[in-house]
């Protein structure tokens, strides 16, 4: 329902918060009772594409033809011949699209970029489970988990992580670096300064980070904040 146009969401030079209020559905080519909500890309200058995918029963998309990384957030899905339920996750190659379907309805992250290999190097496709993933305190604060979803290893070009933030825990600096972000909160909630905006964030929202934006996050609420996050990696700057 709207209020008189009021909305969280704000579009800004060098960040994005998309709020649910704000989404705008519409089917990709191939999509077959699925919808897409497109939260980043080239259009906005981003060097990556992600977007969000609702499949009824019965659905189905086809991934591009860059690399991909596909995150079930709630459901299950058949990536190619590979099943993934809620909390799982599978990353491929460029030109190695799949089909990913659905039995019933499901809903799943997807984040596509061009892959730049490394000495020639290209991965072969992965798959995890990111319950599975041993947790590490982020600069030994134990109220903040990260959970490293892909390998750490020169070879690819980008990294995805969780990061889980018990109620009060915050970042422990203002973050200002060349790596592009995308994220996608996943439970709870807190604040984000993203530039010098201050932001009421919560599960459901998705954040785009350009470059050397300012950037900083506390959790609030009574339970854990939790959000998947995307950035490039392992490359030159030049490149």
């Amino acid at each position: 329902m709207q209020h008189l146009g009021h909305t969280r969401s704000s579009y800004q030079r060098d960040h994005l918060l998309h709020t649910p209020d704000t989404f705008v559905r519409a089917p990709l080519p191939g999509m077959r009772n699925a919808t897409a909500i497109v939260h980043a890309g080239p259009a906005m200058g981003a060097g990556f594409t992600q977007y969000t995918v609702e499949l009824e029963r019965d659905g189905a998309f086809q991934l591009g033809q860059a690399q991909s990384f596909v995150f079930v957030v709630e459901g299950g899905v058949i990536l190619g011949e590979t099943s993934l339920s809620a909390g799982q996750y599978a990353w491929l190659p460029p030109d190695r699209a799949a089909h990913v379907t659905s039995v019933n309805a499901a809903r799943v992250a997807v984040i596509e970029k061009p892959h730049s290999a490394w000495n020639g190097i290209v991965p072969s496709p992965i798959t995890g489970d990111e319950r599975r993933v041993p947790a590490k305190p982020m600069l030994g604060d134990e109220a903040v988990e990260v959970r490293i979803l892909l390998p750490d290893d020169p070879a690819f070009d980008c990294a995805v992580n969780t990061m889980t933030f018990q109620p009060g825990a915050a970042l422990p600096m203002v973050e200002i670096h060349v790596m592009e972000h995308g994220l996608l909160m996943l439970e709870g909630e807190g604040i984000y300064r993203l530039g010098e905006c201050w932001y009421p964030v919560k599960a459901g929202d998705f954040i785009w980070m350009a470059p050397y934006c300012p950037q900083w996050f506390g959790a609030l609420g009574k339970a854990p904040a939790k959000y998947l996050i995307y950035k490039d990696w392992n490359r030159h700057p030049l490149k």
